[in-house]
């Protein structure tokens, strides 16, 4: 199984920051054994954190920008490694230095899923391969459900999907032969999707969510659907999902290639991403194919749950370039000699808004021992808005991811099957719950929150780069008048600025008109989750960037910097050496948004 770092939380990528030969066998606890040792990237001290019977890697040093004692790091390094035993790693190798991470899971423990309690965290483990299990719980909620369904079909009444067809022809009576038949044809009746496979992680997070949200009876399925779901998930057994399928009303495409694969009748993903025949997969796994019984085609094909696993890791990305932003801006403020009074608590509570209060706290905690504290240490009165206004554009940033957070929850942990199963009511219902639109709107709101925060970065970077603006030299440069320093990287930055304005513009709505104009509303929700993929690659590159410049500015003027921006300054030179005479920097770029990517400059604890 090999573990894809991208989809990790922060707290979990720290322990991935690492360069070979940093890997140890221990055998005592975490509580009683931290030590240093020199065999780390950057050539900075890591902390090595040991559990029984369990290799871990080294943890970065940089990382713990606060108190170094060994008591705190004990304390966060034994949270870290308790969020491992209930995830997934427990070896870390890596290969001459490129980043592969094999994994096992630590005492064979697998992510239980409950229907109600799943996290981001979990669902990115899941995605990178952690193994998954079923609550006994929520197995018997599925079995209590399921004779619901079976007594109301036996009773005659009319179920949508069920006993009647679907669509317009929801007025239709389900023929008795047709029933036990219905299934089947439903999922091929959807498998319409086109495109190029959806990458793995985003589908195995979507087959998370359905098993998660099947446990809550809603659906009516039996418990073997949910059993063979997790089963696949277990043996590495991806559905090949075509990216374009699904208006955002259920995800129906998506959902007819997610059953026809589970079926055994449509195409999966090999380890090397290859598209292979799924009955071929699964018989080689030594996995039966599925056989739908009532009311298990729909529940197959009509959810969510791609759009809202495929959201969740979005949003981890975004989080992490977020973290990553404000340590950039920070590194700018300090390489410009910013006035610091922007951040001053009793100005931005003069006029509060979401957010800003946090990310300005976060700055602060990041230039703690700074010069640039001192009022006396500010080169203007007033500085550009670019610097002026960092806490109150992160913070909207800050307070869009927020809600956009509490959104994923709500998807990744809410039944969209239509019908709904009441178990507990011994009913059968027709509602609305498959319709995305809250999760639409808090998601397009996030990435309008991300071009505000790129354009930001975009000013900042042009107004440390000209003389006029920083008594410095015109590009930073070292060379004199036959070197162009850092001038050009402006042209790289817009160009990225406009791409991720582009990913960002909102997905129509708009009347629909499927289904004979019945089913009238759509939210194309996953328009902006595939962008958001984008827009977090962009985003890193454009940091990546903001640091290069930044740091440059910073040794010109030669400041001693706080403890935490030091350390993370190191980091940024380690990907890109100071800038002497004109050189290529693309691959500086791309190196440096590798390890913004893989969390080595998270601020946080999210």
């Amino acid at each position: 199984m090999i573990l894809k770092p991208v989809v990790l939380s922060c707290a979990v990528k720290r322990l991935f920051a690492m360069s070979p030969g940093a890997v140890t066998a221990v055998s005592s606890s975490c509580q009683t054994n931290v030590r240093q040792t020199n065999v780390c990237k950057n050539n900075v001290c890591k902390n090595n954190v040991c559990q029984t019977n369990v290799i871990l890697a080294a943890l970065t040093g940089t990382l713990l920008p606060g108190d170094r004692s060994e008591s705190s790091v004990c304390l966060q390094l034994h949270w870290m490694a308790a969020v491992y035993n209930h995830a997934l790693v427990a070896v870390v190798v890596l290969n001459n230095g490129n980043n592969i991470y094999q994994t096992h899971t630590m005492n064979n423990h697998p992510i239980t899923l409950y229907g109600k309690a799943l996290t981001t965290q979990s669902l990115q483990a899941i995605a990178s391969g952690a193994p998954v299990a079923l609550c006994r719980e929520g197995i018997a909620v599925m079995h209590a459900a399921r004779a619901v369904i079976e007594e109301a079909t036996g009773s005659g009444q009319p179920i949508y999907g069920v006993t009647t067809g679907l669509g317009p022809k929801v007025v239709d009576t389900m023929p008795d032969s047709a029933v036990d038949t219905f299934s089947v044809a439903t999922i091929r009746g959807r498998a319409h999707a086109v495109g190029n496979p959806l990458p793995a992680a985003q589908v195995r997070a979507g087959m998370a969510v359905r098993a998660n949200t099947l446990l809550s009876g809603a659906a009516g399925a039996r418990a073997a659907l949910a059993e063979h779901i997790v089963t696949c998930l277990n043996h590495n057994l991806t559905p090949a999902i075509p990216e374009t399928g699904t208006i955002g009303v259920a995800d129906l495409g998506w959902g007819g290639a997610l059953g026809s694969a589970l079926i055994g009748e449509g195409h999966m993903l090999n380890d090397q991403s290859n598209v292979i025949d799924a009955r071929l997969a699964m018989q080689e796994a030594g996995i039966t194919p599925y056989a739908p019984q009532l009311r298990e085609g729909l529940a197959l094909v009509s959810h969510s749950s791609i759009t809202a696993g495929m959201t969740a890791l979005g949003w981890c990305e975004l989080k992490t370039v977020y973290n990553a932003a404000q340590t950039a801006a920070a590194l700018s403020m300090e390489g410009f000699r910013a006035n610091a009074s922007a951040l001053d608590e009793r100005l931005l509570l003069l006029r509060p808004q979401a957010g800003q209060q946090t990310a300005a706290t976060q700055l602060l905690a990041l230039m703690a021992g700074s010069e640039l504290l001192n009022k006396a240490s500010a080169r203007r009165l007033q500085d550009p808005l670019s610097i002026r206004n960092i806490a109150q554009v992160h913070g909207a940033v800050q307070a869009t991811l927020n809600t956009l957070e509490l959104a994923v929850h709500d998807e990744i942990n809410g039944a969209s099957d239509n019908p709904a199963v009441l178990y507990q009511d011994r009913e059968v219902l027709s509602h609305g719950g498959y319709l995305p639109v809250y999760l639409h709107i808090a998601l397009t709101s996030t990435l309008n929150a991300m071009v505000h925060l790129a354009a930001l970065q975009v000013s900042r970077i042009s107004k440390l780069l000209f003389a006029r603006f920083t008594g410095l030299t015109n590009g930073l440069t070292d060379a004199g008048t036959d070197g162009a320093g850092l001038s050009p990287l402006m042209k790289t930055a817009e160009a990225l600025y406009a791409e991720i304005a582009h990913l960002a513009t909102p997905a129509p709505v708009y009347p629909g008109i499927s289904a004979d104009a019945l089913e009238d509303v759509v939210t194309h929700t996953s328009i902006p989750a595939k962008s958001t993929f984008a827009i977090a690659r962009k985003l890193r590159q454009l940091t990546a960037i903001e640091m290069i410049v930044a740091a440059q500015a910073i040794d010109a003027r030669q400041i001693t910097l706080a403890p935490a921006l030091g350390t993370y300054y190191q980091s940024i030179r380690v990907a890109s050496a100071h800038v002497s005479q004109d050189r290529p920097l693309g691959q500086d770029i791309d190196t440096l948004a590798n390890d913004i990517e893989h969390g080595t400059f998270c601020t946080c604890n999210s």
